[in-house]
C-alpha cells in the first residue's frame, strides 16, 4: 500500500505543555482517514505541522516518500476550522487573490472559479463582500478556494461547521467526488455520524499519544462482544424473558405491545450461533437476530474510558 503521507514519532511541545508525544501515522493514498480526538488532544498540532506553520521538536513527516519540504506546500489544500476570508474584500476578487497565493495563474483560476461557483449555484456572489454572506455561505467559499488548485492531500478541520443538513450533504458528496477522482484526505471532527459515513481509516489521538489507529472496519470488529439483538414473537409480553434467562445472557429486554415482540440483547461466548438460532426458535418465532457492531462513537468513547481509567 502507497501512502501519500507519513509522520514518523512526530513530537512537539510548547513550553511545559506537550502537544505531541511520538505520533506516528500512515495515511494511505486516495483514502478519508479520520483524525479524531477531544479537544486538546493535539490534532490541530499535528495539522499546523503537516501544513508547515510549525515543526515538529523531533520525529520526520514525509510526503509521497519524500522528506515534507516548502515544495509540497502547493500540493496540499487546508480547510481550517476557524475561517480565514477577508471581510472587506469581494468574494470573486478574494478567491482570485487566494488561488494565485497556490502557484495558479489568473486566467485558470477564473476558468477553475467559474466551475465552482456554477457548481454550487453560486455565480451571483462573485461582487458581494464576504462579511455580507452568512457563515454557511462563507465557508462554501472556503471549500472552493481550498479544493480549487486540486492538491494530491486535502485537510478538512470540521468542514461541516455552519451548514445546514441539506448543505452539508452537499459538501458531504463533493469530498467523496474528491475521493473518487483520487485525492487523499484527512478529516478531523467530532461528529461520529460523519466518520461512519466518510472514513476508511482513523486514528485517534488523546492528551498528545495515538491511542488507536487503522482500518475502521478492522477496529470495529475487534471491538464487538459478541453481542446480538433479538426480536422474538411474544403474546405472553415480559412473560417470556424468565424463561429465556434460565439459559441464555440476556440484557436490555423491552417489550413492543404494537407488535407483541420481546426486543433484548443476548452475548454468546463459546455457543455456536447457528445452535443458538435454534434454540430461541423452538421457544418462539424469530423476528430479527442481529450482530451489534459498535460504532465510531462507542469506540470513541470507550477507548478515551480506557485509557483514563489506566492512567
Amino acid at each position: 500500500m502507497n501512502h501519500i503521507l507519513v509522520a514518523k514519532e512526530v513530537s512537539k511541545s510548547y513550553g511545559e505543555h506537550t502537544a505531541l508525544n511520538k505520533v506516528s501515522l500512515e495515511i494511505p493514498e486516495n483514502s478519508i482517514y479520520g483524525l479524531l480526538g477531544p479537544n486538546g488532544a493535539g490534532k490541530t498540532t499535528l495539522i499546523r505541522i503537516i501544513n508547515q506553520i510549525t515543526h515538529p521538536d523531533t520525529g520526520k513527516v514525509f510526503f509521497n516518500g519524500e522528506p515534507l519540504s516548502q515544495k509540497h506546500v502547493s500540493l496540499i489544500g487546508y480547510l481550517p476550522e476557524e475561517r480565514g476570508l477577508y471581510k472587506s474584500m469581494k468574494v470573486g476578487e478574494q478567491a482570485l487573490y487566494l488561488a494565485q497565493l497556490k502557484g495558479m495563474s489568473k486566467i485558470e483560476a477564473k476558468t477553475k472559479l467559474k466551475y465552482w461557483f456554477d457548481r454550487f449555484e453560486i455565480g451571483d456572489w462573485w461582487n458581494k463582500k464576504v462579511q455580507e454572506l452568512s457563515k454557511g455561505m462563507a465557508q462554501k467559499i472556503q471549500f472552493i478556494v481550498t479544493v480549487l488548485h486540486e492538491p494530491k492531500l486535502l485537510i478538512f478541520d470540521e468542514p461541516f461547521s455552519g451548514f445546514d443538513p441539506i448543505n452539508a450533504n452537499i459538501i458531504k458528496d463533493e469530498i467523496l467526488e474528491l475521493k473518487r477522482k483520487g485525492t487523499s484526505i484527512i478529516f478531523s471532527t467530532h461528529r461520529m455520524e460523519s466518520v461512519e459515513e466518510l472514513c476508511e481509516y482513523i486514528a485517534l489521538i488523546h492528551k498528545s499519544e495515538k491511542i488507536l489507529d487503522g482500518k475502521l472496519s478492522d477496529i470495529k470488529n475487534a471491538y464487538k462482544k459478541n453481542i446480538f439483538e433479538v426480536g422474538m414473537q411474544s403474546p405472553e409480553g415480559l412473560g417470556l424473558i424468565k424463561k429465556l434467562k434460565s439459559t441464555f445472557n440476556i440484557a436490555d429486554e423491552k417489550f413492543d405491545e404494537a407488535y407483541d415482540q420481546l426486543n433484548f440483547n443476548i452475548q454468546l461466548t463459546n455457543t455456536n450461533t447457528q445452535e443458538v438460532l435454534t434454540q430461541l426458535a423452538s421457544i418462539a418465532p424469530i423476528n430479527h437476530f442481529l450482530e451489534k457492531v459498535p460504532s465510531a462513537n462507542d469506540i470513541f468513547i470507550r477507548t478515551i474510558a480506557s485509557k483514563n481509567s489506566n492512567e
